[in-house]
């Protein structure tokens, strides 16, 4: 098992813009006032561009896919909320909280990755669950250590506890289960995804304890974390919310990996901080501001792992 992949999926956004399904339980995202959407969806595709070309720089293979004008979906960047794709060639397809973003799910994209070389041997639909309002967002509403087959969830309105054991149960995962929440408007809200709190590399983990606030879930997260060898790099609820938890490690050049994240997180990190992710790999990043500000995703939301056995 690998911890880490070289190739990543990306969906280039067709028409970006603020998803007002999304920002109902989204608290990062924001109205860019004073701005045409015609610049927003420019400039987002921009970012991605700058972003895709970032990680070939560095080694990294990139799938680029584009988003159709067909549908409606401003959100189609962050692809990783509807399909995983796992080492035993199975492919998972989720529910997803907001309407529009289902329209996101795409059967030519399956095609794409096994044309690029990859063996798809099954695919596991959950999707069904969302006509009874159940909702598992993908590798957002879980985070995968791979190696030590653990997955950890935070639970929210888009992360439903049950689903997320059937996934372990398919899949083969140890469930950590915790709540993690944020001040907003002075009172404690849920996150809406597990990967803005928390990133599991091969060495280390990036986590917001703070936001675990039941101190037993706490302990538990960081139990699990240790006993694999994790080095736990904390971060502060300030630093969450300019996404320095929403990171990905990858594999570029010469095996050397990297972590991927966005100049808004890297930004915020302290000297400390930086080096001791530094001790573990190299740091890449790239501006997100449009993607981050409408989107309320940055660049963990926009890499699709791809573990597939090669054909």
């Amino acid at each position: 098992m690998q911890q880490i992949t070289n190739t990543v999926l990306m969906v280039k956004p067709f028409n970006f813009r603020l998803n007002e399904q999304t920002s109902i339980n989204n608290h990062y995202q924001k109205k860019i006032a004073n701005t045409l959407e015609a610049t927003i969806n420019k400039n987002a595709q921009k970012e991605f561009d700058n972003f895709a070309l970032l990680l070939k720089n560095n080694g990294v293979q990139v799938i680029v896919v584009n988003d159709t004008d067909e549908f409606n979906t401003p959100d189609a960047v962050f692809a990783n909320n509807w399909i995983s794709f796992h080492q035993n060639g199975t492919v998972a397809i989720y529910p997803l909280f907001a309407e529009n973003r289902r329209l996101e799910r795409r059967e030519d994209v399956l095609e794409i990755v096994e044309k690029e070389g990859f063996l798809i041997n099954d695919v596991i639909d959950y999707s069904e669950a969302e006509n009874e309002g159940i909702f598992l967002e993908g590798t957002g509403s879980m985070v995968l250590d791979r190696v030590n087959r653990k997955a950890y969830c935070s639970l929210s309105e888009r992360t439903d506890e049950e689903l997320f054991i059937e996934f372990c149960e398919d899949f083969e995962y140890t469930p950590v289960i915790f709540n993690a929440n944020q001040t907003i408007n002075n009172k404690r809200e849920a996150i809406y995804h597990t990967n803005v709190m928390l990133c599991v590399g091969t060495t280390f983990a990036v986590v917001c304890l703070t936001a675990i606030d039941d101190k037993k879930e706490r302990k538990n997260v960081v139990k699990h974390l240790k006993e694999d060898g994790k080095k736990i790099i904390e971060i502060t609820e300030e630093q969450l919310t300019n996404f320095a938890g929403n990171m990905l490690q990858v594999l570029g050049n010469n095996n050397e990996s990297f972590l991927v994240m966005s100049s808004a997180a890297l930004n915020s990190l302290t000297d400390s901080q930086k080096a001791k992710i530094n001790n573990h790999c190299k740091i890449i990043a790239t501006p997100l501001t449009t993607i981050e500000t409408c989107g309320g995703g940055s660049a963990r939301c926009m890499l699709t792992e791809i573990f597939l056995p090669q054909k």
